[in-house]
């Protein structure tokens, strides 16, 4: 790449064990049709299988765009993630798992364009449709929501930035808290921490792919550890944002815990039903606005059964 062509773009992309997916994802970001330089910064993290080999394939075919990271030891997903963004140089950063991949040529050049126009976003997303292993269309696409323009608070109502779709400013990033390392996830708290400089732009456009797959990471984890996962990144997302939006992050963090709680209510896990209402508890639900009947209700039953229901009877019936 000349080196007195600024770098407008670096392409953020971290793959482990993507041999079957990954040329797709390198060749959906080299049919862009751009009028700036772009560079594909991949993230190797000691696959198993011949995920390094494709990645040298690219690299000797397209040297001027491709910058790999090849490591010598497995350093897990989000010490991956954080240090292949550390070594983009572009203005912007664009993100693509090597798993993913983008459906239309001028992604890159509509987000861009956007973001120069726009000094007042942080970053910029769009739809996306999900796939599965064989990359037959799954499911609806991604986010059920008005295209247009997003805050902080909107995004830590619930994440509706899906990563194969975001572009941000790679200046708004700065140092990573250290609890950042600890996640399972670092998408979403890396983007609501961009978005502290910025608002967020919902584009309407479906322009990339999601996979869904036995070998993914967050997605093939049971929902229970990705509901925990979840609360305790915004907890400490709470304290990196000085407590401005710890009602917002309550609500979200507390919310599934209720919904389970109920679910084994109905299910009749009394066990179950104890063990969510109290992690509904623990992460600020006494907070929110729920009824007292109903987490009475919950509460009467994880203790002693069924029987509650007799018990209230009789306390009703004393009481005429």
């Amino acid at each position: 790449m000349a080196g007195d062509i600024p770098l407008k773009v670096s392409v953020a992309m971290i793959t482990y064990n993507h041999e079957r997916f990954l040329a797709q994802a390198i060749e959906s970001v080299l049919a862009q049709q751009v009028n700036f330089s772009y560079e594909i910064v991949i993230g190797e993290d000691c696959s198993t299988d011949g995920t390094r080999g494709v990645i040298l394939d690219f690299q000797r075919r397209y040297p001027e765009r491709t910058v790999p990271i090849l490591r010598d030891r497995n350093v897990g997903a989000i010490r991956n993630f954080v240090e292949t963004i550390a070594a983009c140089r572009g203005q912007y950063v664009a993100f693509l798992e090597g798993d993913d991949y983008w459906t239309e040529v001028d992604k890159l050049q509509m987000q861009v364009d956007l973001l120069d126009g726009l000094p007042d976003r942080a970053l910029c997303c769009h739809r996306v449709k999900t796939v599965n292993e064989a990359g037959s269309e799954e499911f609806d696409f991604f986010p059920p929501r008005a295209a247009g323009t997003y805050t902080l608070e909107d995004l830590l109502k619930g994440n509706f930035v899906m990563t194969c779709s975001t572009v941000l400013r790679r200046g708004s990033i700065g140092p990573l808290p250290r609890w950042f390392f600890k996640m399972k996830l670092g998408d979403w708290p890396l983007f609501a921490l961009v978005a502290r400089h910025g608002r967020i732009e919902l584009m309407d456009e479906v322009m990339a792919a999601y996979r869904m797959h036995a070998g993914s990471t967050w997605s093939s984890l049971p929902q229970v550890a990705r509901i925990r996962e979840t609360a305790g990144m915004l907890r400490a997302l709470d304290k990196e944002l000085d407590f401005r939006y710890t009602s917002t992050i309550v609500e979200t963090a507390a919310r599934p815990y209720l919904d389970l709680a109920i679910k084994a209510r109905i299910d009749g896990s009394q066990i179950e039903t104890g063990a969510y209402l109290l992690h509904y508890l623990r992460n600020g639900g006494w907070r929110l606005p729920a009824s007292r009947r109903l987490l009475g209700g919950l509460a009467a039953y994880a203790l002693i059964g069924s029987g509650y229901k007799i018990f209230s009877r009789a306390k009703a019936a004393n009481g005429k």
